[in-house]
């Protein structure tokens, strides 16, 4: 045991050693796939899943995410990919948006019916601003536009498994909320509208979180995408718009007078206590 610790620790020191020689010549500057290749020989693989019908972009996804060190499972339909959630237990989603017979729309909220597992929808420009708000209405974590590139798809990915592998800092500080109509208890990760219980994904409970216990402070989109996504984040703005938009139709009396999430026109938002 001893002696193959000792291997095992050499081997992983030595390849450091040569990575470090490599980059030298470019400085901070590495090849993006010279990268991927020494990330996937020393992190444990994760499983994803794509459930996708179309050939070109599912080996697009592969030749992605495989070098990176992910074990890439794939489905061609709603229900193929049920059946693998349910076999393999993948670490992440990804779930397209048209399909034939069960569509991308009913898959996910049949996979949140059963798991908690991170969901990236996959949707067309054209119409993504509707896709995006629909998948949220499902239960989707998050979304990536088509056509997407390599570099894009595996740091999405890798930052959606990040956040979802991190607990909330909030929670070691027990907040809780409560006034009549809506309560907010973030130790057990619960949101009650009138005494029942609101359901929200993930992100939409962390971007509650951050503005509650920041509540009175105005958070710039930039923080709100920082602490939510990740710094991979930061200048899609879009994201916080939408989330917001989405969060308040669960959470407001009125949508159209916000009386909780208050918008601070170019700024960003507050979260506000009724007196």
């Amino acid at each position: 045991m001893g002696n193959n610790t000792h291997f095992k620790n050499r081997a992983i020191s030595l390849k450091s050693l040569y990575f470090n020689a490599i980059r030298a010549p470019y400085g901070n500057f590495v090849p993006f796939m010279l990268q991927l290749a020494y990330m996937s020989d020393t992190a444990v693989p994760k499983k994803v899943l794509i459930i996708d019908d179309d050939p070109a972009f599912v080996r697009l996804v592969e030749q992605g995410l495989t070098p990176a060190g992910f074990e890439v499972l794939t489905a061609a339909s709603g229900i193929e990919g049920l059946h693998l959630l349910f076999a393999h237990r993948p670490d992440i989603v990804l779930l397209d948006v048209v399909m034939p017979e069960m569509d991308g729309w009913q898959t996910c909220s049949r996979i949140r019916d059963i798991t908690d597992v991170p969901v990236i929808m996959l949707t067309a420009q054209k119409n993504a601003e509707e896709d995006i708000v629909r998948g949220l209405d499902c239960g989707a974590d998050n979304y990536l536009i088509k056509p997407v590139g390599r570099r894009e798809l595996v740091g999405r990915v890798q930052a959606v498994m990040r956040r979802a592998e991190l607990s909330l800092p909030e929670e070691k500080k027990g907040t809780t909320f409560s006034d009549g109509y809506l309560t907010v208890d973030i130790v057990q990760r619960q949101v009650l509208i009138n005494g029942e219980r609101v359901r929200l994904t993930p992100i939409e409970f962390r971007l509650l979180a951050l503005l509650l216990q920041n509540a009175g402070r105005i958070l710039t989109h930039r923080q709100l995408l920082e602490g939510v996504w990740g710094w991979e984040y930061i200048d899609d703005l879009d994201y916080v718009r939408i989330y917001i938009w989405h969060l308040r139709q669960k959470i407001e009396p009125d949508q159209a007078k916000p009386k909780y999430i208050i918008t601070e026109p170019g700024v960003g938002y507050s979260f506000h206590k009724p007196k």
